[in-house]
């Protein structure tokens, strides 16, 4: 064990178009700043090469102005935790050697972190509220040990077991695509843009979920599948616009809220199974597609129908950011699981 005096972890997150750093001492959050890449909507998606180039411009300004935010100087870092993947490649290997760089030029230990690890321990990130008389404390809303926690992303959907926050096991998973590229892809079609989440999620809220039906998939167990909806829902589209050319722009909130009703209930029917095998009631949710409202909304439901205690991270914790990856770097260092400046980065892999 490493302890005795002030932890200051610097976490880096570099797995896709999002440069990030943030700075937490003994666990608290101190600063979280962010690099969005906005090249990538003329393209309807993330192009790995811009991306990579992208964080090569941003990480030093980042990691600068998180410690600056933080009101530290570099020489108090204890430690440097860095996305080690999954990922693309090219925007974790500029991540991965600034934070060797980096770590070695200061003289302390490098922490990897799972990318997918750090949605999940999102939860854990505990942060400093003022009161009224300015006083400060300590806010949290960690879950209890074992909770289930639902992925879900643009890359991932999975149902986790979390007994520690090294011990985590996967109840279920995609077998094809993930929720949050179902759903960029749908608005895709729709030619609505890219990123679809925020788009279909804003046009849903003013839309009927029951206007129109999509294809649910029948898979056993707690997998999921979500190839067959993207093809019932593409089919659909050419058929209607075959009928009516303009069926979208004079449907689309209608459109978007029922394909998201019928996401949602794919989401939360196979988490509602997870509850029931395990019995465990306390849930999560992380990932980008937890900041999505039809399913923040849902799982208020089920908590109300089934007794669930619930857990939704702040809109800020959702997207790739530093701050969950700095959590798990703040762990490890306290356990001493540190790596070797050797240490690659992966592409693909879920938990370790």
């Amino acid at each position: 064990m490493v302890s005795e005096g002030d932890i200051y972890i610097l976490g880096i997150e570099s797995s896709c178009d999002d440069t990030s750093a943030a700075v937490l001492k003994n666990g608290v959050l101190l600063s979280n700043v962010t690099a969005s890449q906005a090249v990538h909507e003329a393209y309807g998606g993330v192009v790995p090469e811009l991306a990579s180039r992208a964080h090569q411009q941003n990480v030093v300004p980042v990691v600068h102005e998180a410690i600056k935010r933080a009101g530290i100087q570099k020489e108090q870092l204890s430690a440097i935790a860095f996305t080690r993947g999954p990922g693309l490649m090219g925007s974790l290997l500029v991540g991965v050697n600034f934070a060797k760089g980096f770590a070695r030029s200061l003289g302390i230990p490098l922490i990897d972190v799972n990318h997918l690890q750090g949605h999940v321990m999102a939860h854990f990130i505990k942060e400093e509220v003022r009161g009224e008389n300015g006083e400060v404390s300590e806010y949290s809303n960690i879950p209890p040990l074992p909770f289930l926690c639902l992925l879900v992303s643009g890359g991932n959907s999975q149902i986790v077991r979390v007994n520690a926050y090294n011990d985590m096991e996967v109840l279920g998973q995609t077998i094809d695509d993930a929720a949050g590229e179902a759903i960029d892809k749908c608005s895709k079609v729709m030619g609505l843009g890219y990123p679809g989440g925020p788009i279909i999620d804003k046009l849903a809220r003013q839309g009927n979920p029951k206007a129109y039906q999509f294809s649910e998939p029948h898979i056993p167990g707690l997998d999921y599948s979500f190839s067959g909806l993207k093809t019932s829902f593409l089919y659909n589209m050419r058929k209607w616009v075959e009928e009516d050319p303009d069926f979208i722009e004079h449907h689309k909130e209608d459109i978007a809220a029922s394909l998201e009703w019928t996401i949602v209930d794919i989401l939360m029917k196979k988490l509602k199974l997870a509850v029931k095998l395990t019995g465990i009631k306390h849930v999560a949710v992380a990932g980008g597609v937890s900041a999505n409202n039809g399913l923040r909304n849902a799982f208020h439901d089920y908590a109300k129908r089934y007794g669930w205690t619930i857990y939704i991270p702040k809109f800020s914790y959702t997207t790739d950011n530093a701050a969950m990856i700095g959590i798990v770097g703040y762990y490890k260092y306290l356990d001493g699981e540190f790596c070797g400046i050797e240490a690659p980065a992966f592409s693909k892999v879920t938990f370790k």
